[in-house]
């Protein structure tokens, strides 16, 4: 099951492409203000080139100071000034508006889309039984002997047809409508390239009578050394996912995990792995985590700027500063989640995603903020959130 660091990665990762896009926005408002007092090249009479740069100076100063004040203050009465100004301001407002909204969307997705990656590996060996029954079929009408690779025997495999027959792996695919309708060549590659020349599977298929341990052995065999192992499997999945390469390890967990339940005594209604034990109140924490977060980052930017006092704030890379803001957040809004614990997740975070000495500085700042605001009140820690604090 999905853990909550990997709920915290992607809060992160949105959280910093908002950031990103907002620094962006700023230089297209920017542009909007250039694009209004630019000369006009086919105009019939001649523009006073002095007076349109004069405007946009003027305009894109009084812009500068709205993002810096969040108000207009200005005595200022030319109304093509002014009207440039405000739709620069507009412009800006409704695009990080959009954006905010795009990329918490995005991050739900890219959490759900890894239980579907979970799900399509799954069904690989669903699809390679279908190839397999696709070929008898066609060996039927052929009057010449068969030369390759006959892989019948898989279809005896106890564990496969448990997993195949397995209701809740039914109920999620057809809830999560996933298939590989469009990617059949990926699992055909891994059945003609990998499955039919495994040594492993052509020693099962000389088996008389497989126990159901061997039927199991092979199954997790299969998913752990074949496919998860098929450089087409890998690389379809880093096209459709830019965070594939942390990503895989989850889905390979909740795979073999997955796989290993199957056993003998098991029946068709065994529920597999979902997407997390309690989805809801997962989704819940990283939604709030990542709006909470982008709300009062102001307040947060404060406490990171007056607790690095020697060091010009400004300095700090954007990681380490989006990776101190998320955990002085956690510590405020989640109050079941003991300080330690947010301490040491947003370290082990920092290690992974940002400078060689961030563990250092994350902790550092961390610690000391920690300490100052739980002494002030301004940290509530209630029941297992008070389990370091004694």
């Amino acid at each position: 099951m999905l853990n909550r660091r990997i709920l915290r990665i992607k809060a992160m990762q949105a959280i910093y492409a908002y950031v990103q896009a907002e620094g962006s926005n700023y230089l297209l408002a920017l542009d909007r203000i250039a694009d209004t007092f630019a000369p006009d090249l086919m105009a019939i009479e001649a523009q006073d080139r002095k007076l349109l740069e004069g405007q946009k100076q003027i305009a894109t100063l009084l812009f500068k100071e709205w993002y810096e004040t969040k108000k207009f203050d200005t005595e200022e009465k030319d109304r093509e000034i002014l009207n440039a100004a405000q739709d620069a301001v507009n412009f800006y407002q409704n695009s990080l508006k959009k954006d905010y909204k795009s990329f918490g969307n995005q991050m739900l997705t890219a959490v759900e889309e890894i239980y579907d990656r979970y799900l399509l590996t799954l069904l690989v060996m669903q699809e390679v039984t279908h190839l397999i029954e696709g070929e008898e079929k066609k060996a039927a009408t052929r009057f010449t002997e068969r030369t390759d690779v006959d892989l019948r025997g898989l279809l005896r495999n106890k564990a496969l047809t448990k997993l195949q027959d397995n209701k809740f792996l039914e109920q999620r695919v057809i809830r999560r409508n996933v298939s590989w309708a469009g990617n059949l060549d990926v699992v055909q590659q891994i059945y003609k390239n990998g499955i039919k020349k495994d040594e492993q599977v052509l020693a099962y298929l000389d088996l008389v009578e497989p126990t159901y341990e061997q039927d199991h052995e092979l199954l997790k065999h299969l998913y752990k050394n074949v496919i998860f192992k098929d450089e087409n499997l890998q690389g379809l999945f880093e096209e459709q996912d830019l965070n594939w390469v942390e990503n895989k390890s989850v889905v390979k967990s909740l795979v073999n995990k997955s796989i290993k339940m199957l056993e003998e005594t098991t029946d068709e209604h065994l529920p597999l792995l979902d997407l997390s034990a309690s989805w809801d109140d997962d989704k819940a924490f990283f939604e709030e985590l990542y709006h909470e977060t982008l709300k009062d980052d102001a307040k947060y930017e404060a406490m990171i700027s007056e607790s690095v006092q020697n060091w010009d704030v400004e300095r700090v890379a954007l990681i380490d500063k989006i990776i101190l803001k998320m955990a002085l957040c956690e510590m405020h809004i989640f109050r079941s989640i003991p300080v330690k614990v947010t301490i040491n997740e947003y370290i082990e975070i920092s290690k992974v995603y940002s400078t060689p000495k961030s563990k250092q500085f994350v902790n550092g700042v961390l610690d000391k903020l920690s300490q100052q605001l739980t002494a002030s009140g301004a940290i509530r820690k209630s029941g297992r959130g008070l389990l370091d604090n004694k």
